[in-house]
């Protein structure tokens, strides 16, 4: 029987299918996302063949043989969970000029030492990707160049010369001609997506795909791309800004709380093994509004510098603005300081600026952006060897926080000679750290902000 070809209407932001129009997508309900495609429907079969695959059981199954490949670069492999996984489907995704091409034209220098690396562009043309190798020192005979777009050419192209790692440059650039629709719409996407992760699986390749963001930030295309691939990394940072941080929102093979911290320079991406003294760096001495917090990412324990200004008010409604910190637990801190710790902020405009573009959303920030608002509004510093962590509650009060140890040995260790937490914390830190450092426990805003002046 011959396949038959339907026209459907898919939401390009989740994937929704619809046998007619609408104006707003009844899953994920955005406006004007639905996009006609054709579709061609197989027929099928209604027996189905048992005799090709056989149940295994898992006490059988070995994992010792498991193969990581490095990637050169640290803040990379902390990341991905200690490397690249054989056979693994990794998606690196990205607002433009971010910087998700060079880092991996990057790693394949160190990759080609050991196996060969085939990098498949459907952006650029071979004497383009030349060029930028050549400034970022990449040259070597075991990294081999496509240019091209069709996705069934490639995997045969992968299933003949088996290379090492794949490269695809970029995922909404890639289209299979069978299908009826542009490339980068959902179908596309999708489809060459499946394609490449069933021969990644099958041949044991591991194959890196980038990925677009759209005008919100999210990758563009099915939000079913993010559940193929076993590993989703997002490059986030100011573009105006030198600094980038590597987050993974999904891995199936380490944790997804690691981040990598990267500077961009004339020569490509430089790790930065030290966020902390590079976050901090350049702190004004002697200013108010100014307080320095731990916040942990995985298990890493990293300094950031919090600002805060405070002024009057020059409109009827008072302002408030945040950079790096969620706007509203900032006017719940705002409304906590005033009617619990007396200080009057409703008259003034309060702004809360995160150094280096950092985002904070960990609740033991509070304390820091609290000190810092109130550092600015009462005009007195806080001091320049002092640290703050803790979460502010509703009443006014300091509760404990996580990881208490680890951010003490980190305020420890780049020179910081106080640090205040919440008073709950003190009992359970270990004897022999409690003499590294002054350790200030507070109950409440106003003794912590009494001890930190």
């Amino acid at each position: 029987m011959a396949a038959k070809a339907k026209t459907v209407y898919i939401c390009s932001e989740c994937g929704y299918e619809s046998p007619k129009w609408m104006g707003c997508c009844p899953s994920c309900g955005e406006w004007n996302t639905m996009s006609e495609e054709t579709v061609t429907v197989q027929p099928v079969s209604s027996k189905t063949d048992s005799s090709s695959f056989s149940a295994v059981k898992i006490n059988e199954i070995s994992a010792e043989d498991e193969v990581r490949f490095k990637t050169g670069l640290t803040e990379l492999d902390r990341v991905l969970g200690g490397g690249i996984v054989s056979g693994s489907l990794i998606l690196l995704s990205g607002d433009p000029g971010i910087g998700k091409s060079t880092i991996l034209l990057q790693i394949c220098e160190f990759l080609c030492n050991n196996i060969s690396v085939l990098y498949v562009s459907g952006e650029e043309s071979a004497r383009q990707i030349k060029l930028r190798a050549k400034r970022l020192g990449v040259s070597s005979d075991n990294l081999s160049v496509i240019c091209s777009t069709d996705s069934v050419a490639i995997t045969d192209y992968i299933k003949t010369n088996k290379p090492g790692v794949v490269i695809i440059d970029s995922i909404q650039t890639m289209n299979i001609r069978e299908i009826n629709s542009l490339p980068g719409s959902v179908t596309q996407v999708r489809e060459s997506t499946n394609l490449f992760m069933r021969c990644a699986k099958e041949y044991s390749i591991p194959t890196i795909i980038v990925g677009h963001v759209n005008k919100d930030g999210n990758i563009a295309g099915p939000k079913v791309l993010e559940h193929i691939v076993d590993c989703v990394l997002y490059f986030e940072g100011e573009r105006n800004l030198s600094y980038r941080i590597l987050r993974a929102v999904k891995n199936r093979y380490g944790s997804t709380n690691e981040i990598g911290v990267f500077e961009m320079t004339d020569n490509g991406l430089k790790e930065v093994p030290n966020p902390s003294m590079m976050l901090i760096s350049g702190k004004p001495k002697d200013t108010s509004g100014t307080c320095i917090c731990c916040v942990m990412e995985g298990s890493r324990p990293i300094l950031a510098e919090v600002q805060g200004l405070v002024a009057t008010s020059g409109y009827g409604n008072s302002r408030r603005m945040s950079n790096g910190f969620d706007y509203n637990r900032l006017a719940m801190l705002l409304a906590v300081l005033e009617k619990r710790s007396g200080f009057v902020f409703s008259n003034s405009d309060a702004y809360v600026n995160i150094v280096g573009g950092l985002k904070l959303d960990e609740p033991a920030t509070d304390l820091s952006v609290a000190l810092a608002l109130i550092s600015s509004l009462k005009d007195k510093p806080i001091r320049d060897d002092t640290i703050a962590v803790g979460e502010i509650g509703l009443g006014g009060e300091l509760r404990s926080i996580s990881n208490c140890e680890q951010r003490i040995k980190e305020a420890d260790r780049l020179g910081f000679k106080r640090i205040i937490i919440p008073k709950h914390n003190l009992y359970n830190l270990s004897d022999n750290i409690k003499g590294e450092i002054e350790i200030v426990g507070a109950k409440n805003i106003s003794e912590a902000f009494n001890s930190a002046t």
